[in-house]
């Protein structure tokens, strides 16, 4: 893991605090004022970022990379709550009561993240009140998000289940191209099978015959690309 401070020339440039949508009303002053708070950890695949029970200090925002979130369960299976991209933030929980950390938080790729303590975040929030609404909208998304998961989840339905997270993707991930909506999947076939509560071989199963009805199609391991998105919304 490496660590340096934010005020580099190479992370101003790259502006991550810009491309966070709860400083996005931010003119360039107040930019420069949240990019000196910030501190900027690198950490490799597979690396833990936040171990479940520990104390977090700072606000995490993902600069780059893949982060999941996730819960071990009795039976020893994972069970992956979020998964968080570039722009995205996590450990808001702690922002205004110092608690322990609910959930693992491990990078699915190479990830770089900027922190922000505790103490300086909410200085942030109460000279720009602004800020905390940003937050609140961003957390209202995610329980929504959370939401539709939970309630697929609790259908036996496992069509709706591996169309839902697909269109999930799609609307985070989904890169328009000729041919289709192309996605760079966030992990592999066996991370969305512990994502949606299912088995690996039946993920696989169900986007195999997403493909022979052209609805998708597979490109290896790790990117889908959506033919049909009307279709593949149909049972969701």
């Amino acid at each position: 893991m490496g660590c340096n401070s934010c005020a580099c020339e190479n992370c101003h440039n790259k502006m991550c605090s810009k491309r966070v949508p709860i400083f996005s009303s931010f003119n360039q002053e107040e930019i420069t004022r949240v990019s000196s708070l910030i501190v900027r950890r690198e950490y490799k695949k597979g690396e833990l970022i936040i171990l479940e029970g520990a104390g977090i200090e700072s606000l995490v925002i993902i600069n780059s990379g893949r982060v999941k979130a996730y819960r071990n369960t009795s039976e020893g299976r994972e069970h992956i709550l979020y998964i968080f991209s570039e722009g995205d933030f996590f450990g808001e929980k702690n922002l205004l009561q110092n608690k322990a950390a609910t959930y693992n938080a491990e990078a699915l790729e190479d990830t770089g993240i900027c922190t922000i303590h505790r103490k300086a975040f909410q200085e942030l929030m109460r000279e720009y009140p602004e800020l905390s609404f940003k937050v609140m909208e961003e957390l209202c998304n995610r329980l929504v998000r959370l939401e539709k998961t939970i309630e697929s989840m609790g259908t036996r339905n496992v069509e709706l289940r591996v169309n839902s997270v697909l269109v999930e993707f799609a609307e985070k991930y989904g890169r328009a191209e000729p041919r289709g909506l192309v996605i760079e999947l966030p992990m592999s076939r066996e991370g969305i099978a512990n994502y949606i509560g299912l088995t690996r071989e039946t993920v696989s199963r169900k986007m195999s015959l997403l493909q022979e009805e052209h609805i998708i199609e597979m490109v290896g391991n790790k990117k889908v690309i959506i033919l049909d998105m009307n279709r593949l919304k149909e049972n969701v």
